[in-house]
């Protein structure tokens, strides 16, 4: 069923299918997907291209057009753009710890999440794209953008299927191809740490402030908003924000409000409780918790909890040491299946998951080195989350692949400006 309404100068068109949970079984269990088309006013019935957004994440929904982004509003000039919920998000069929409570055992929930990677997404896309088209439409390529894992979701759509693509606009999202989750954490940590020196550097003061209230959480039991408690170890995963223009100083603004007197001493304030709630609580996105590592697993090995493991390599990130407190950054650990509610019901899957070694491939590198499609991809030469060397090794191995290296922006690039999404259009016409 298709549902049409308006705002704020878009027509909006919202669809609904059933796709396979297991594309391989297309006769067995069915999971709904919901995707909303947008549209310029006034535009509605023209003829125009379509662009898919391949939000990152994973576990993340689709942008609403409340509020269109810079990258949006560039892309409703020439297109049709349609924002699909990944599956697991938004209002595709939910996973979380409740919907998940179905399933008779942890076994059961980690072989229903094993189909929630990227190449389900782009089986998902496919399906979607020929939906759309036998709604009475001409059956045709279309683009996509994919920002961070979107771009991983875009090379797995054009080792899968790239006969559904017409070009390919990829910002922050070129993944290493067939590198072990070790060695993604191992470049991650190291550019955490220049992030953490970059910060420091701009708010030299709020290091003692950093240092005050690790030392307060590891002698105190302080509790969040929602009741459980918070450790020094869960507050230093606050610096997954360091990465992004327009999030890179909300540490600081929580900071400037940690303490305030209380009868006793010192406490951390109510304010800044339930602003480091609301970074580091996976309530809203569990997938991006229980599926962090898998979006790398391929090649027979298990994850094995890579960023925990790793971690132990990179001492500055120990709390307990006495030193300087240094934030991490998007890593996932086993620990906080223990300490964040929205995760403890999913504990069991998530260590099963990670000991998971059938996992198929992702990106299939033959193809790759033939592809044909028209792939243009923004490489941010300081990004604290997906590693430029990895990215060029990529890049070259992609027959036709044009990077733009620019270190103008940071990962969230293409959402603050719209020249970004401006100048990899224009390269992908050939016009720069």
């Amino acid at each position: 069923m298709n549902v049409v309404h308006r705002h704020n100068g878009l027509v909006l068109t919202d669809h609904t299918l059933e796709v396979p949970l297991d594309h391989a079984r297309p006769d067995g269990e069915t999971i709904t997907l919901f995707a909303r088309e947008v549209t310029a006013a006034g535009r509605e019935r023209e003829n125009l291209p379509r662009l898919l957004w391949l939000q990152g994440g994973p576990g993340h929904r689709a942008e609403r057009p409340d509020a269109p982004g810079a990258w949006l509003r560039g892309a409703l000039r020439d297109h049709r753009v349609v924002l699909m919920d990944q599956r697991g998000t938004g209002r595709s069929t939910p996973a979380d710890r409740r919907t998940l409570a179905v399933h008779p055992d942890a076994a059961a929930t980690a072989d229903h999440l094993a189909h929630f990677r990227a190449d389900s997404i782009v089986r998902d896309a496919e399906l979607l794209r020929r939906r759309l088209a036998a709604d009475g439409e001409e059956d045709r390529p279309w683009t996509v953008l994919g920002q961070s894992f979107g771009g991983f979701c875009a090379l797995s759509y054009l080792s899968l299927a790239p006969e559904g693509l017409e070009k390919v606009l990829i910002t922050g999202g070129l993944p290493a191809l067939t590198a072990h989750a070790d060695d993604v954490y191992r470049a991650a940590y190291a550019r955490v740490l220049e992030h953490n020196a970059r910060y420091f550097d701009r708010y030299p003061g709020d290091q003692r402030l950093a240092d005050a209230v690790a030392a307060h959480l590891a002698e105190h039991d302080v509790r969040l908003p929602t009741g459980e408690r918070l450790t020094a170890r869960r507050f230093q995963t606050l610096g997954i924000t360091l990465g992004g223009v327009s999030t890179f100083d909300r540490i600081h603004y929580l900071l400037e409000t940690a303490f305030v007197p209380g009868p006793h001493g010192p406490e951390l304030s109510d304010t800044f409780l339930r602003g480091v709630e609301s970074t580091v609580s996976f309530a809203e996105r569990p997938l991006y918790a229980v599926l962090h590592e898998a979006i790398y697993a391929q090649g027979g090995r298990p994850t094995a909890w890579s960023a925990h493991r790793v971690r132990e390599e990179f001492p500055a990130f120990d709390a307990s040491r006495g030193g300087p407190l240094r934030f991490t950054g998007e890593m996932v650990y086993p620990w906080h299946f223990e300490e964040d509610p929205a995760l403890v019901p999913l504990r069991d899957a998530a260590h099963l998951l990670a000991e998971r070694v059938d996992w198929p491939p992702l990106y299939d590198l033959d193809r790759l080195a033939d592809n044909r499609v028209p792939v243009v991809a923004a490489v941010y030469h300081d990004d604290m989350y997906v590693d430029r060397e990895h990215s060029l090794r990529t890049a070259a191995h992609v027959r036709g692949l044009r990077p733009w290296i620019t270190n103008a922006h940071a990962h969230d690039g293409v959402r603050v400006d719209a020249s970004v999404f401006d100048r990899l259009s224009a390269m992908a016409r050939g016009e720069l």
